[in-house]
């Protein structure tokens, strides 16, 4: 169901702290312009810790809207409690989105009983379910084998893999027929070449387009292209991740003059060391 590109997207301020809708468009609108299969709101490259519940919603809203139904839309409605993960996906499959990503809950440390219950009870609303593992936010992985008995609900579609081990792909794929979409931009094409397909991307919230094509490439199955697109683009990859993300992508789109470089405590400017490390890395491939 989900394959392709899908933009991590970030969620613009104003200067006063309010969301800045009116740079949300025009974003969105460049990504749809770059050709990606799809957006995902609210995850967290949007800052979802950091926004109300009515924002939450209205941010998930405006990208349906916005969209116009051109993409697929897989809003980010995960939580630590499974109840709120579970009202927020009833709203996001009330708005029309097309999917949801489902973030491990984090902090409570559930064991792997309470992640299959958690995941299974979201699934149970309907609306397709994207997991997402991502240890290192987390605290908690989802075992392959949970992953494995997931799988087998209906409406547990993907698995956002953002653990950094390409032998999970493999290991997930050989015990059961799940997409994978690989969570990191430097590994998507790794991950792609043993049977990924596609990426939650954050770096395409910069380079839509060449992200676009290299995924393309690989899913055509031109992979020494792919190879060479994904070697020129891996300095930006990493340099994306020189802090806690996203504010290096939001760093580096105020570079290019796209959005204001404003974000929300406990989030805040990096150092000008790594900001300069960052300009580099986008001078170096063409972007400024």
């Amino acid at each position: 169901m989900f394959t392709g590109i899908y933009t991590a997207l970030i969620t613009p301020f104003k200067k006063d702290g309010s969301l800045d809708y009116e740079t949300f468009e025009k974003l969105i609108t460049a990504q749809l312009e770059a050709g990606v299969d799809g957006l995902v709101p609210v995850g967290t490259t949007g800052e979802s810790p950091s926004l109300d519940y009515d924002e939450h919603m209205k941010v998930v809203e405006e990208t349906i809207r916005i969209s116009g139904g051109k993409v697929k839309v897989i809003a980010g409605t995960g939580g630590n409690s499974t109840s709120e993960a579970v009202e927020l996906t009833k709203r996001a499959l009330d708005a029309g989105a097309d999917g949801t990503l489902q973030v491990t809950p984090y902090y409570n440390k559930p064991n792997q009983e309470g992640l299959f219950r958690h995941f299974s009870a979201v699934a149970d609303i309907g609306l397709p379910v994207v997991l997402y593992n991502v240890p290192g936010r987390t605290c908690r992985e989802i075992a392959v084998e949970t992953i494995i008995k997931l799988s087998k609900h209906p409406n547990v579609t993907a698995v956002k893999e953002a653990g950094g081990s390409v032998d999970r792909v493999s290991a997930i794929l050989c015990g059961c027929d799940i997409t994978v979409l690989s969570g990191d931009d430097s590994l998507a094409l790794p991950m792609m070449a043993v049977g990924a397909t596609g990426v939650i991307s954050v770096a395409s919230n910069v380079i839509p387009a060449e992200v676009v094509k290299m995924v393309k490439l690989a899913l055509a199955g031109k992979w020494a292209e792919a190879q060479a697109l994904h070697l020129k683009l891996y300095p930006l990859f990493k340099d994306l991740f020189i802090d806690t993300n996203p504010i290096p992508v939001k760093a580096a789109m105020a570079m290019m003059g796209m959005i204001e470089e404003i974000y929300r405590l406990p989030l805040c400017e990096m150092s000008e060391d790594k900001k300069s490390v960052l300009l580099k890395a986008l001078r170096d491939i063409g972007i400024l």
